[in-house]
C-alpha cells in the first residue's frame, strides 16, 4: 500500500528543494534586485525661518512649575453667568523683567503646546489670598492678556507644596514692591487713582507672545 501524500503534514526536512535549471538542463542564477538610483526634486522648498517668542528682550526673574486654573464660564455656561474652575494647563510660571524699561510681567505657557496661558504686569494692587482649603495655592484677580486682549481674570496657582508657594509669593510681593517704585518714577501713585498701573496693564499689547516667523 503506498501512503498518500498529505502537504499539511510534511516537515521542513521532507520540502522539495526549488529548482534552479531550467527545462533544457542549464543552472538558472537567482534573480537579483536591482536599487534605485532615481533622483527627485521637491516641487516645495522650505526657507530657513527665524522662530521669536517675543521674550528675547526680557529677563527671567522666578520661575516655578504650577497648575493653573481661572474662574469663569465654560463653552456650554457662556451668557448663563454660571462660573467654575476650570483648568487652564500646566507650566512654568514665570516673572519677566524688560531689560529696557524694566517692567515686569507674571508669563506662563503650557509646557508641552507652549501656548500661552497667563499674560499679566505685576500691578502693585493685586492680592494674593489663600485658596480656601489649600495651603499650596493662591487666588487673585488681574487684567490678562494671554488671549490677545485685556480681561479681567480670575487665577488661581497651585503648587506642589505649601513651601513653593510661599516662595512664589514672597518674589511675586518683592517684584510688586520693585514694580511700584518704577511706576512712582513716572506718576504719582495713589494720585492717579492706579492710572500708571492701568497702563502698565495695557502696555502688554506691545509685548508680543505669539510665536513670530521672519525669513531670514
Amino acid at each position: 500500500i503506498r501512503p498518500i501524500y498529505n502537504p499539511t503534514t510534511m516537515s521542513e526536512d521532507e520540502v522539495p528543494p526549488e529548482e534552479t535549471t531550467a527545462p533544457d538542463g542549464e543552472e538558472v542564477e537567482p534573480a537579483k534586485e536591482e536599487e534605485s538610483t532615481a533622483h527627485f526634486e521637491p516641487v516645495v522648498k522650505l526657507e530657513e525661518v527665524e522662530v521669536k517668542s517675543g521674550e528675547e528682550d526680557e529677563e527671567v526673574v522666578f520661575g516655578v512649575r504650577a497648575k493653573l486654573f481661572i474662574f469663569g464660564e465654560t463653552m456650554l455656561d457662556v451668557g448663563t453667568g454660571n462660573k467654575s474652575w476650570k483648568e487652564r494647563g500646566i507650566g512654568e510660571a514665570r516673572i519677566l523683567r524688560h531689560r529696557e524699561h524694566q517692567r515686569l510681567r507674571l508669563l506662563m505657557r503650557q509646557e508641552k503646546t507652549m501656548k500661552v496661558i497667563a499674560n499679566h504686569a505685576l500691578d502693585p494692587r493685586i492680592k494674593l489670598e489663600p485658596n480656601v482649603g489649600s495651603d499650596r495655592s493662591w487666588v487673585w484677580s488681574a487684567f490678562d492678556f494671554a488671549e490677545g486682549e485685556l480681561v479681567e481674570t480670575v487665577f488661581a496657582l497651585r503648587f506642589v507644596d505649601s513651601d513653593t508657594a510661599q516662595e512664589f509669593k514672597n518674589k511675586f510681593i518683592e517684584c510688586q514692591a520693585e514694580m511700584e517704585k518704577l511706576l512712582a518714577g513716572e506718576d504719582k501713585p495713589g494720585a492717579d487713582g492706579g492710572a500708571a498701573a492701568d497702563e502698565a496693564a495695557e502696555a502688554l499689547a506691545g509685548l508680543s507672545t505669539k510665536e513670530e516667523a521672519k525669513e531670514e
